[in-house]
């Protein structure tokens, strides 16, 4: 393999690749034909198509992102998989096949009873001279034929089967519809929460060191007269609680909106943060422009808690956060050296950042294999 071009390798990887594609199309085809009546149920055709479509994506070099179920779009994507995925697999079985059967009868015709015949330049094999120099050709020839032919022949049925299964208008419009419902429930829930917290730490903290700045006053006040140093030492207590209750304050109102993030902006906030982070982070921020306060604020926030998480959780020797503008997008991406593994689904804060992203309708997703690197990109629009 060392002596064969990148080019060379990198087509028939190509054409080995289309050729397996095209022998489980055809494997598929023929179960698809043989349980058609347990494949009519709504849910077993749901599962059949989504794994076709993640074959046909994986084949095309496409992501494909679940769909809604559609039990119509399932049943005519059956229906052309046996018609398209039969002759489509054939062909493909054909070409493999008869390369592996002049292979073998090359080095072996004299095994045989009666002499075989070459498939593609069709004599009878009678000696090694015979075998060597014409079953070479026919090698060839053949190895062309499937460099030419499956490649685009695979391209072909995947292209087809994504068309027949790609929702329909009214089914996005459904699906985002969908999402959006779910992200305003998300998103009062989360409010409904930050009010909950805000109103506790006020009523818990502040409010009660009002009360008793009050109530202290009060006295000092009734007994000023009588006790002039008595009432000193309480206007003393009082003014102490008065500056707990300012840091208590200054507290609550940075959760609402970072002073940092005001006074110095995005790309201040991002770099103060990330010298008081436990793990070494290196920061690179584009020009970003002007950008919203309501998406400042979420990026903050999100990558405040994605360093936290990497602190915490990853066993990370350094990390890195990089944020960009791509037309109306603030595009984020936080990366660390970690041991991987992160899962949204399992807590650990992801959830949170995800529901933060969803409110402004944007996208956050995550490569975080065993063993790391995990990356996470933040992408939220501007407009």
């Amino acid at each position: 393999m060392l002596g064969i071009p990148v080019a060379a390798r990198t087509r028939w990887l190509r054409t080995w690749c289309s050729g397996r594609y095209l022998l489980g199309t055809l494997v598929a085809a023929t179960v698809t034909l043989a349980a058609a009546p347990l494949l009519c149920v709504p849910s077993l055709a749901q599962s059949w198509t989504e794994q076709h479509r993640r074959r046909a994506g994986m084949q095309l070099g496409q992501s494909v992102e679940p769909r809604p179920r559609a039990a119509r779009r399932n049943l005519v994507w059956l229906v052309t998989q046996v018609v398209t995925g039969l002759p489509a697999g054939a062909l493909g079985l054909i070409c493999l096949g008869s390369l592996l059967f002049t292979s073998v009868i090359t080095v072996s015709w004299w095994a045989f009873p009666t002499a075989p015949w070459l498939p593609v330049i069709s004599v009878r094999i009678t000696d090694w001279g015979t075998a060597l120099s014409l079953g070479l050709v026919n090698l060839v020839v053949l190895a062309g034929l499937a460099a030419i032919g499956l490649p685009p022949l695979a391209r072909a049925h995947a292209r087809c089967c994504l068309a027949v299964l790609a929702p329909s208008p009214a089914e996005h419009l459904v699906e985002r519809v969908t999402e959006l419902t779910q992200t305003r429930t998300d998103v009062l829930q989360a409010h409904s929460a930050e009010l909950r917290r805000i109103e506790r730490d006020l009523h818990d903290g502040t409010q009660a060191r009002l009360v008793a700045i009050a109530m202290r006053l009060a006295v000092a006040g009734e007994s000023l007269s009588d006790d002039p140093a008595g009432a000193a030492v309480l206007v003393r207590q009082a003014h102490a609680e008065t500056e707990h209750a300012m840091t208590e304050l200054r507290s609550v109102i940075r959760t609402i909106y970072p002073p940092v993030l005001a006074d110095l902006g995005l790309t201040g906030a991002l770099s103060t943060l990330a010298a008081r982070t436990g793990v070494p982070t290196r920061i690179d921020i584009g020009t970003l422009g002007e950008v919203p306060a309501a998406v400042e604020a979420i990026a903050f926030f999100a990558v405040t808690e994605a360093l936290a998480n990497i602190a915490r959780h990853s066993r990370a020797t350094r990390a890195s956060v990089r944020v960009t503008r791509n037309g109306a997008l603030l595009c984020a991406e936080i990366a660390d050296n970690g041991t991987g593994g992160a899962d949204a689904a399992q807590g650990s804060g992801l959830g949170g950042i995800h529901r933060r992203v969803a409110a402004l309708d944007g996208t956050m997703k995550i490569s975080s294999p065993p063993g790391g690197p995990t990356v996470m990109t933040l992408e939220l629009p501007c407009a």
